[in-house]
């Protein structure tokens, strides 16, 4: 029977924020500090999660875990992620609802992580197969790059995001991944010309320099010394917990599994290093004769590097760096940079490069992961973005960040109000108007065409004239002074507030109010990059340089000015929100415990902060305005059945009216629920407490009841135990008593049996013994007579040779004796067999080998005589090839027991290759079909290969058009590996009239045979000149008038058990063979 469980069962404080009582700010903090002290860092908020994050492993990830939450209800077990994730999966691949997870937090909260541990569970719980694999290998492995590029250490965090991602995953109708789309918002490109103290430029900076070869640093200039470079801040360079010679690898990885061409991998390279020298570039005044100032650049070294790198000419990148061209309609005016507009140029320049770099990183992966299949996708997207930012500072970037998260709480509160009021619609419960908040006053501050900060801050930048800051201010203070989000000091509400500086202006957000100086705004917003720069960009040789500088083209000269940053962030802001209004939303609200990093450490004041601006209290009041709680029928009827008599322990009608029984016997207030169409809801908290209360106290009674019935079932068993245990004890025991009296007397009755028959045999032996004796003494006296009439019989005959005789009739009788064994004991006629029958006599040693000699002799002519000339030739081949390969080959043992068959392809008899047939006039003497490799890509060609006397031949398999034909003398060695493959080259004299389009790779089944024959055949038709036969697991094959390396590894080839050939790049072709047993 299947163990029900909830998310109330073993509950450390409250597991889900909406059943919080009392409900106030304080006690929303203890109960995320009671659950983060017991490492629950989860809680609900209905179907929001909050994660707290750990800043440290906790074993609550593994595959066992997966399988647990994988296909259960989102509240039938402990918050987690993989609930939320679980929820999300199922509602997409069953109920066909387009999905989206929405994440959110300060920096250091983890959203990152999030997303990831939101994207493998999906990866887990999805389809299997090999394309299906490959689109989740894909889709997880974009993160290392994306992170590369777009992630550094800040003081908050090790690895925090600086770009706002949106994945959107595509599956098909049985919920595998099809392919994905990614999205990037506002990269803080600021930060690779200039970052804060304690904190580090992008991580691929670091990682190139740590993790590149020596050799790939040389191709790139560079040197590993961090300190040769200006953009890359030293005090914070190395990072603990972060190894970035090891990420770099992982990110090279990453992008070749993701499908990057190793020439698109050496470019962006390039342009990471390119960026690294523009920082060292340095200006230096320079006075005109007509007084004015202008810049030259002081060192020239590192921008004539930099030019290489991108192919530039280095005087066009000077004269851009040194001169500006303002180009209005028909006129152009050039005008000198001094060295502040100098410095200025050089930071846009590489601010353009690094930010452009990173949007065509995108676009390039999103090439590779999105879906080649044209039917209707169901999506899920993964929105990890910035959280709420207050800083100590706030700028134009913090502003355009919180106008972001104003329009996702926005749309969170639209989104969890109309999925509230469907569900009440969808039961049947009446649905009332909720108070809440509405935060559309402060988008509308910020977003409106006409008022808003974001149309007046592109109209002053549009304006002609003097525009600064201070212009951009008082032009707010005109417009927005009265609008109650909006304080500035020239308010008359604010004149005396000192709080509120004159550079600066306040706006009241939904988390809070941020103070905002207007420094910088105007110019971040316009990010200017001279057209000059962009021109100079585009003239360069590499072509990636030229796909991310298109305005440079002078063909296509647009003098219309670029959208600024504000309007272009708003446009994609506005996209964004358009997309998640089509899907049902997930909620996941991070947050971290401490600005320490640390683990066990939770900051109240921190925690109650971020509490504040995420606007979770907002939430809970939300869900809570109407019912608290709700509950399916079924899981409530059997949670709280056993509270009642008539419905424990089982109810035997519907559901509902089980739950109607049970709700009238607890007389609980009919105010306090309501009954819907498939669920019961509970409006307050303390009504569920009052009933988990009262099932706690029933479980108590239910577990006395089972112990007491235990208890008495368990002292009966053992007394009737007892009781079979004396009956058996005593049964045994009386056969064992039996058994020995038994024994004793079988004993004695042996012993009486053993002596009687001890007498009777001693008697009989007696006998015996004389009878024996008189026998013996009559057989020895007969023997003696005998002896003596025989004696004196022959005394006359012997002479003194007798001994001379007798010796040689021995010998004479022990050859006689050998060779009839010998005769009788001849080994098999088999030459190999190598038994022989042993001799018997040492003198014999002599002649036993040499007979042993002789009869091999023999019975190898005998074999001999039995062949014929074809089996003779067949012998004769078989013998040059263990010459040619034994010991060197690892093919050829395999290769011994097959029989050279020759025309595999039955030439004159097929009349597929009639044609083929008589446009080779010699005898065929092998036929056979080869794979000829292509050196473009390494595949595999099918060909047909003849060899004749004097030529070789390479037919086309289909129509049999002979492709190329190579006669024997021009045939200078043959080359093969050490390896169990079947590839090898023909190498053609250099000169001859066969060596123009190159030597030839080829791959065949019967390599032995072919190159066999091939040296043998080649001997006879160059004179008794043999082909060299090369092995070797390296050699060089001439491709026209180019030389390619092929190299054979041992690995695990693509298609199984056979080798496969890969060009790595121009001059190297790899061969994967399957490693040997």
């Amino acid at each position: 029977m299947e163990v029900k469980t909830s998310l109330l069962d073993n509950m450390i404080g409250v597991g889900d924020m909406v059943l919080l009582e009392p409900l106030s700010e304080d006690s929303f903090i203890a109960n995320l500090k009671n659950r983060f002290d017991h490492n629950e860092i989860y809680t609900y908020i209905g179907s929001v999660v909050i994660s707290m994050n750990p800043y440290r492993s906790l074993p609550i990830y593994t595959p066992d875990k997966v399988e647990e939450y994988r296909n259960r209800n989102f509240y039938e077990l402990s918050p987690h992620i993989y609930a939320l994730a679980d929820e999300a999966y199922r509602s997409l691949r069953d109920q066909d609802k387009d999905q989206c997870i929405l994440i959110t937090g300060e920096s250091g909260a983890g959203k990152t992580e999030a997303s990831k541990l939101v994207m493998s569970y999906v990866a887990a719980v999805c389809g299997k197969g090999q394309e299906v694999n490959k689109v989740k290998e894909q889709l997880l492995q974009s993160n290392p790059v994306l992170e590369a590029f777009g992630n550094a250490k800040t003081v908050r965090n090790d690895n925090s995001s600086r770009f706002g991602k949106y994945m959107d995953i595509e599956f098909d109708f049985k919920g595998d991944p099809l392919g994905g789309v990614i999205s990037n918002y506002l990269l803080e490109k600021s930060r690779v010309v200039k970052q804060p103290r304690g904190e580090r430029n992008f991580h691929v900076f670091y990682q190139l320099l740590s993790g590149a070869s020596d050799d790939t640093l040389k191709k790139l200039k560079l040197d590993r010394d961090f300190s040769k470079y200006n953009y890359l801040s030293l005090d914070s360079a190395a990072v603990n917990g972060l190894d970035d010679a090891a990420n770099f690898r992982t990110v090279r990885n990453a992008m070749q599994i993701v499908g990057f061409m190793e020439d698109e991998v050496q470019s962006v390279l390039e342009l990471v290093a390119a960026v690294l020298k523009l920082g060292n570039i340095e200006f230096k005044p320079d006075s005109r004769s007509n007084g004015g100032d202008e810049s030259r650049i002081k060192d020239k070294n590192d921008l004539k590097e930099m030019c290489e790198l991108l192919g530039i000419e280095q005087s066009v990148l000077e004269r851009a760096f040194s001169y500006r061209t303002v180009e209005a309609k028909l006129e152009k005016v050039s005008t000198t940079l001094n060295v502040a507009q100098a410095y200025y140029a050089r930071d846009a320049l590489a601010k353009n490069l690094y930010s452009r770099l990173f949007s065509w990183l995108v676009t390039r992966i999103n090439e590779s992961i999105k879906a080649q299949a044209k039917t209707r996708h169901k999506v899920m997207g993964v929105l990890d973005i910035y959280g709420f930012e207050i800083f100590e500072d706030n700028s134009f970037e913090q502003f355009i960040i919180n106008y972001c998260n104003e329009k996702l709480q926005q749309i969170f509160i639209e989104l969890t109000l109309r999925e509230e009021q469907e569900e009440y619609i969808r039961e049947g419960i009446e649905w009332t108007n909720i108070e809440y908040f509405n935060n559309a006053t402060i988008c509308d501050l910020i977003e409106n065409n006409q008022t808003g900060i974001l149309a007046m801050l592109d109209e002053e930048c549009l304006r002609p004239g003097t525009v600064t800051d201070e212009t951009f201010l008082d032009k707010l203070n005109t417009i927005c002074a009265e609008h109650q989000h909006f304080e500035s000091r020239l308010s008359k509400k604010f004149l005396t507030d000192h709080s509120l500086p004159h550079s600066c202006f306040r706006i009241q957000h939904y988390a809070g109010k941020v103070l905002y100086r207007a420094e910088g705004f105007v110019d971040k917003n316009n990010d200017l990059l001279y057209r000059d720069l962009s021109q100079a960009m585009y003239k360069a040789t590499q072509s990636l340089i030229k796909q991310l500088f298109p305005e440079g083209n002078p063909a296509k000269v647009n003098l219309k000015r670029p959208p600024t940053a504000g309007s272009q962030f708003k446009a994609s802001v506005g996209t964004l929100m358009r997309n998640l209004q089509t899907k049902n939303p997930n909620y996941i609200r991070c947050i971290k415990p401490n600005d320490k990093k640390a683990s066990h450490i939770f900051t109240e004041s921190l925690v109650c902060h971020q509490v504040r601006y995420l606007g979770l209290m907002e939430n809970v009041r939300v869900r809570r305005a109407g019912y608290a709680f709700r509950q399916a029928y079924e899981p409530c009827l059997e949670r709280y059945k056993m509270l009642c008599k008539r419905t424990w322990p089982h109810w035997r009608g519907p559901a509902r009216e089980g739950v109607e029984v049970l709700m009238a016997d607890l007389q609980v207030p009919t105010d306090e629920f309501a009954y819907g169409r498939s669920k019961i809801f509970i409006r307050n908290p303390r009504t569920l407490f009052f009933l988990e209360e009262r099932r706690r106290q029933c479980l108590q009674d239910l577990a006395t009841l089972i112990q007491k019935i235990y208890r008495g079932w368990k002292c009966r068993a053992q007394f009737l135990l007892l009781k079979k245990s004396q009956i058996v004890v005593s049964a045994w025991y009386r056969r064992y008593a039996q058994q020995k009296k038994y024994q004793r007397i079988k004993s004695a009755t042996t012993l009486v049996q053993s002596y009687t028959r001890g007498w009777q045999a001693r008697k009989l032996l007696r006998q015996l013994k004389y009878q024996k004796r008189c026998e013996e003494a009559v057989t020895t006296i007969a023997a003696f007579w005998h002896g003596t009439q025989v004696r004196r019989e022959y005394r006359k005959f012997f002479r003194a040779n007798a001994g001379k005789k007798i010796y040689d009739f021995t010998i004479q009788r022990i050859m006689q004796k050998y060779f009839l064994g010998l005769k009788s004991n001849m080994p098999p006629m088999s030459p190999i067999d190598k038994n022989w029958p042993t001799r018997p006599y040492r003198f014999l040693d002599g002649a036993h080998k040499e007979l042993r000699r002789i009869f091999h002799l023999w019975r190898c002519k005998k074999y001999r005589s039995q062949f014929t000339e074809e089996k003779k030739a067949v012998y004769e081949e078989k013998l040059e090839a263990s010459e040619l390969f034994k010991d060197k080959k690892a093919l050829y043992p395999s290769s011994v027991n097959q029989p050279f068959k020759g025309d595999y392809l039955e030439i004159s008899k097929n009349p597929k290759y009639q044609k083929l047939n008589s446009a080779v006039e010699e005898k065929v003497l092998l036929a056979d079909v080869v794979n000829k490799i292509n050196r473009a890509n390494g595949k595999g060609t099918a060909r047909i290969f003849l060899l004749t006397k004097k030529n070789v031949f390479l037919a086309d398999q289909k129509t049999g058009q002979v492709k190329a034909s190579v006669p024997l003398p021009d045939l200078a060695s043959v080359s093969v590996s050490t390896q169990s493959d079947g590839f090898f080259a023909l190498r053609l004299k250099e000169g001859s009239a066969s060596a123009i389009k190159g030597d030839f790779l080829l791959s065949s089944e019967h390599l032995i045979e072919i190159i066999t024959k091939l040296h043998r055949t080649g001997a006879k038709a160059t004179d008794k000149e043999q082909i060299n036969v090369d092995i070797s697991d390296e050699f060089l094959v001439q491709f026209k008038q180019d030389k390619v390396c092929v190299k054979f590894i041992q690995g695990s080839p693509k298609n199984g058990n056979s080798a496969s050939c890969k060009r790595k790049n121009n001059r190297l072709l790899e061969v994967s063979v399957p490693m040997t047993a």
